[in-house]
């Protein structure tokens, strides 16, 4: 026994090969079968019984046809409704289109009306302030806002500060509930304005918006509007007057200091020039409120 080689045992191959999906049985027990073997029992039970999905006798096979049939109808009638509807509905667009066209035509047709009433309307008040008045229609004119003006003044630029959206923190601006510091807000354009009329201006426009006694300065959301019209900085305010006089005046107020202090604690940026002819147009439209004879020029 001692002699004898020791051999090592023999296996099988069947033993030792392995699928290699063996792993997946769940997922190839579900590829292999795909129907429960309910169905399968009876789809078996139905052939081996002679039956199956289709109707066999007469009248089954008739009610599938006329089942056939009508769902063909529905179909052809909605196509056929749908075919019909088409040319209508692009008519009634046609015609819509056609509306909004003349009712834009008309509006543009009233705009120009009322425009040249309001010339109309301006060229007679010239009219009648040149006859008890005589050369005083052109001083009431230009400071009612009336007429154009040009003349020696200042150019004063104010723009929002480069990044409008930091702010020092503090201050009369921040406790005065304003959440970004470095934009320029209606109250500083009130204040600009003011101290401009107060240092001697005869005449401002901002932005090319010519101001009157009636006008307002006020603001929606973040714009400044001047007789609710909205301005788009940098905010360029012109004002006639005695140009350099008119700018130390100003620089030297309480308005222009608050301005300076702007500039230094927000980054408000500005600068103010004497020009020696600045041009100021007429204001849009000038409403007269009321109106009183001068005393001593009755009717007779």
């Amino acid at each position: 026994m001692c002699g004898m080689s020791q051999q090592p045992p023999h296996r099988s191959t069947a033993m030792t090969r392995r699928r290699l999906d063996a792993s997946m049985s769940l997922l190839t027990n579900v590829m292999d079968h795909s129907l429960d073997d309910g169905y399968a029992q009876a789809a078996a039970r139905k052939k081996a019984e002679g039956r199956s999905g289709l109707p066999r006798t007469l009248r089954s096979k008739l009610g599938l046809a006329a089942g056939l049939v009508l769902a063909a109808l529905v179909v052809t009638v909605g196509a056929a409704q749908a075919r019909v509807s088409a040319p209508v509905v692009a008519k009634e667009r046609e015609e819509l289109i056609d509306r909004i066209d003349d009712e834009t035509s008309a509006a543009d047709t009233l705009e120009r009306e009322v425009d040249a009433l309001r010339t109309d309307v301006s060229k007679r008040q010239n009219a009648a302030l040149r006859e008890p008045g005589g050369g005083q229609a052109q001083l009431v004119g230009i400071l009612s806002g009336a007429a154009p003006v040009h003349g020696p003044g200042v150019r004063l630029v104010v723009d929002d500060a480069k990044e409008a959206d930091q702010g020092d923190g503090g201050g009369p601006r921040e406790s005065a509930g304003f959440s970004d510091t470095g934009r320029l807000r209606d109250r500083d354009m009130q204040r600009v304005v003011n101290g401009l009329w107060e240092s001697g201006a005869e005449a401002i426009a901002i932005n090319g918006q010519r101001l009157t006694a009636l006008s307002a300065v006020r603001a929606a959301g973040d714009a400044i509007l001047v007789d609710n019209k909205p301005l788009v900085p940098p905010y360029t305010v012109l004002a006639v007057g005695n140009g350099k006089q008119l700018s130390t005046r100003f620089q030297n107020s309480r308005d222009g200091q608050y301005l300076h202090v702007l500039q230094e604690s927000f980054g408000i940026r500005t600068k103010i020039s004497a020009e020696s002819d600045v041009r100021l147009p007429a204001a849009p439209s000038v409403t007269v409120r009321t109106a009183e004879p001068k005393a001593g020029e009755g009717t007779s």
